[in-house]
């Protein structure tokens, strides 16, 4: 009996020759730059993820009145600092349908704290796209339609309810839609400034990229927070929550240029002495339109990584802001103003959930990080 030869190490995968492996290679080169972007990116998974998040984060803005059950300064005087509330499927073992148990609330004169009552005979379910408080859609449709509600006699407080008895939920959802908007405003501002002035001094050079430089240099040595807050005392406090909105945004945006401005100036400094430029300028082409259609396609991949990297720190700005008190201000919502109410550490111990404004922070920055990441790794695709 002879022995038989073994296939183990046979390759049964279909041969491919060299010039097949080329034209693999040629196609894959050859794509558009947006496939080959989208191919690296997918493969970064915190990234996508981050990116898909995000993105429903800000699709829920417009219609975050819609999905609250309440609004966002709506008072229940009869249930302060209400616990969170679950929402519950099975009663008895038999499915009902999504229900609350109503509470009942007293006063615990021994521990100076209130204390709530579960009566779990009587479940109560769930309204769907039911009439409550009025609120305006996108901002501009008056509606009072939202997507569930407690019935009529019981409360849904599913992240607990503050001093006021406002329901925290909903005051976060609120509050998004200021906390993530300020961050776009600042990263315009900030956007447009440091590219105008690291354009300019990257590009001309001499006494103008002097000038610049100095400006950037005085900038950065000021100390940050310092600086916020003088700039946030000068806003009068007699002005509108739409008006301080706005006046923060820009004070972000404004203080945040210099690094950028910095960054543009150092790679122009490097195009500007390549083949493609020179031959522009020799035929004629203005100094704005070398930079709009030469320079700036050339970096926009770092600028692109550089906004996801900075609008977290325009978030963080704001809350920071908000919870000394120097910056958005009641009635406006936002997780700054959420987290000003809950600066009594005494309060937090007792009802822990007051800080839970903490966590869309947390979750939002990190986010916004791992998108950042992502995209600076795939916006240049031919890089291994």
């Amino acid at each position: 009996m002879g022995i038989q030869p073994s296939n183990r190490f046979v390759d049964t995968a279909p041969w491919t020759d060299d010039a097949d492996l080329s034209e693999i290679a040629r196609a894959e080169f050859d794509a558009p730059a947006y496939v080959l972007v989208w191919r690296k990116f997918r493969r970064h998974k915190l990234g996508l993820i981050s990116g898909v998040f995000l993105l429903l984060c800000y699709l829920i803005l417009p219609v975050a009145g819609f999905v609250s059950p309440y609004t966002a300064n709506e008072r229940s005087a009869d249930y302060l600092y209400h616990p969170p509330q679950g929402i519950n499927l099975w009663h008895a073992g038999d499915f009902i349908g999504p229900f609350v148990y109503p509470t009942t609330a007293q006063a615990d004169l021994e521990n100076y704290r209130w204390t709530y009552h579960t009566d779990e005979t009587s479940p109560m379910p769930l309204e769907f796209f039911c009439e409550g408080a009025q609120y305006n859609l996108i901002g501009l449709i008056p509606s009072d339609t939202h997507l569930f509600c407690a019935p009529d006699g019981a409360t849904m407080f599913l992240w607990g309810s503050d001093r006021l008895g406002r329901d925290v939920f909903s005051r976060i959802l609120y509050g998004a839609q200021l906390s993530l908007t300020v961050g776009l405003i600042g990263i315009t501002v900030s956007f447009a400034l440091g590219i105008f002035f690291g354009a300019l001094a990257g590009y001309f050079g001499g006494r103008t990229d002097w000038i610049v430089n100095r400006a950037i240099e005085i900038l950065r040595s000021l100390p940050e927070l310092p600086l916020w807050l003088a700039l946030s005392a000068a806003v009068p406090s007699n002005w509108g929550p739409v008006a301080v909105f706005f006046v923060i945004s820009i004070i972000l945006g404004i203080l945040d240029w210099p690094g950028l401005a910095r960054a543009v100036r150092s790679k122009f400094l490097s195009l500007r002495e390549e083949e493609f430029v020179r031959a522009a300028e020799m035929m004629g082409a203005r100094p704005g339109r070398v930079i709009r259609r030469h320079l700036l396609p050339n970096f926009m991949s770092h600028l692109i990584a550089s906004a996801t990297l900075s609008i977290p720190a325009m978030i963080l700005g704001e809350t920071a802001l908000s919870f000394l008190g120097l910056g958005l201000r009641a009635p406006a919502v936002s997780w700054g103003v959420m987290l000003n109410d809950a600066q009594n550490l005494a309060s937090i111990e007792i009802y822990p959930w007051t800080a839970t404004p903490m966590l869309p922070i947390i979750v939002v920055v990190l986010a916004f990080n791992f998108l950042g990441d992502g995209l600076r790794a795939s916006l240049d695709p031919y890089r291994t």
